[in-house]
């Protein structure tokens, strides 16, 4: 089952703190906590607070996954055959942000304890067909991205769904992480936001979950630095369990009753992308139905329509008057269709996930 996750750091946190922190997102549905055993650099002497932030998770029904390397496994002398180690700290699964061979991971998946292995979707080489030809125990193994805390180093899109891809024609549970626009708290000593793909590090949470979603690539989101805000973890929260993609509109002031409800309601509460696509206009026609008897004036606008235009078809085009369009591409206006929007800059890259037939909703 997909999850929304926050992650906790407690090497550098308040117990108290990451305990409400626990709290509000387990209210809210969060499933999943992300934690770092790279700092630690074999000193053992702090684990007394991962162990009671787990053990407090775990209360909570959460699943806590913990960021190890080779190296780490060498410093407290842990054998990838005996995983006990982990098993007594209370974690869930393993995240190796740095990996063996792809026989050792095999064999990791097929511990005693069924904890889960989870591997690192950034490296964009052959590392998951290596793993695969050993013959791993699928169900203990899953796969996450990386995150970024420099900024401009996150992985760019196109790297991203071709690094994914693989894992999903493998059939993997898969996550990647998002970014509080507020959080201050990560593993390293840089606090410039903590997503996998760049072009998310400053945009609003709801926009980055929904982004990571549409690509279809990812199972998992999780909020990479600690603390998100209260909205934050609702706006995530609230994006991650939408029966559709959410994407959001910056309407005119004076828009009128009937172009807002077109706009935001659409029909039975949602737009629908029509198969029989163009390439200057996304066009959800059912939406005519509901407005065919409401007059819709022309507003006699005639600058020509730019990319992200969100338009409503007026009285001066009878037959599909009503109709909620967005404009693909620029082209002339010709009076007949009302610019009542646009896309917000936040959410452009939504757009050029949607595809025909996808269902979605339009929100201000």
């Amino acid at each position: 089952m997909a999850e929304l996750g926050i992650s906790v750091y407690p090497d550098k946190s308040d117990l108290d703190l990451d305990k409400q922190y626990l709290d509000k997102a387990h209210a809210l549905g969060y499933g999943r906590v992300f934690m770092s055993l790279l700092q630690l650099a074999g000193d053992t002497g702090g684990l007394d607070k991962f162990k009671t932030t787990v053990a407090y998770a775990n209360q909570l029904g959460m699943h806590v996954i913990v960021d190890i390397n080779p190296e780490l496994f060498k410093e407290l002398d842990i054998s990838i055959n005996d995983l006990h180690f982990f098993h007594e700290l209370g974690v869930w699964g393993l995240r190796l942000d740095e990996g063996f061979t792809g026989s050792e991971e095999s064999k990791m998946t097929r511990n005693p304890y069924d904890l889960k292995i989870e591997i690192n979707m950034s490296a964009g080489t052959n590392y998951l067909q290596s793993i695969l030809s050993f013959h791993p125990r699928r169900e203990n193994l899953l796969g996450c991205h990386n995150f970024y805390p420099q900024e401009y180093t996150g992985l760019g899109e196109a790297n991203f769904v071709n690094y994914s891809r693989p894992y999903r024609e493998a059939n993997l549970h898969t996550a990647a992480f998002v970014s509080s626009q507020v959080g201050t708290s990560g593993p390293w000593p840089v606090s410039e936001g903590l997503p996998t793909i760049e072009d998310d590090r400053q945009r609003p949470i709801a926009s980055q979950v929904q982004h990571l979603l549409m690509t279809g690539m990812v199972d998992d989101v999780i909020i990479g630095n600690a603390y998100a805000s209260d909205a934050e973890l609702k706006a995530a929260a609230d994006s991650f369990k939408a029966r559709q993609p959410q994407i959001k509109v910056d309407l005119i002031p004076d828009i009128t009753d009937a172009e807002r409800g077109i706009v935001l309601d659409g029909y039975e509460g949602e737009q629908l992308y029509r198969g029989d696509a163009s390439d200057y206009l996304l066009r959800s026609t059912m939406t005519r139905i509901s407005y065919a008897k409401t007059s819709i004036p022309s507003r006699n606008q005639t600058a020509d329509f730019q990319r992200g235009d969100v338009l409503v078809v007026n009285d001066g085009y009878a037959r599909y008057k009503g109709e909620m369009q967005i404009a693909l591409t620029q082209f002339p206006n010709d009076g007949r269709r009302n610019v009542v929007g646009h896309i917000a800059a936040s959410d452009m890259i939504l757009l050029d996930l949607l595809k025909p037939w996808m269902s979605f909703k339009l929100y201000d």
